[in-house]
């Protein structure tokens, strides 16, 4: 049986990135996504020497059905 998550690290990077349209349209500064064949890449844009992080679709569902439930909120807490 294939790992599905080592699938995701031999996918190419051909897409476009995308980052948030609440993101600063002059900024480096951002995380952005990409659709990958099985799931996701996320990069920092601050730092392109860094390889991105990949997800399945399921766990980026996952996170965004969580971050829309508010499980993150008290991250931002100063």
């Amino acid at each position: 049986m294939t790992d599905p998550k080592a699938e995701l690290y031999e996918a190419g990077l051909g897409g476009e990135w995308i980052k948030s349209s609440l993101s600063s349209p002059n900024s480096d500064a951002c995380v952005r996504l990409m659709k990958i064949d099985g799931g996701v890449a996320m990069d920092d844009s601050k730092r392109p020497d860094l390889a991105p992080l990949r997800y399945t679709r399921t766990e980026l569902a996952a996170f965004l059905q969580a971050a829309k439930a508010g499980e993150f909120d008290h991250l931002l807490d100063d």
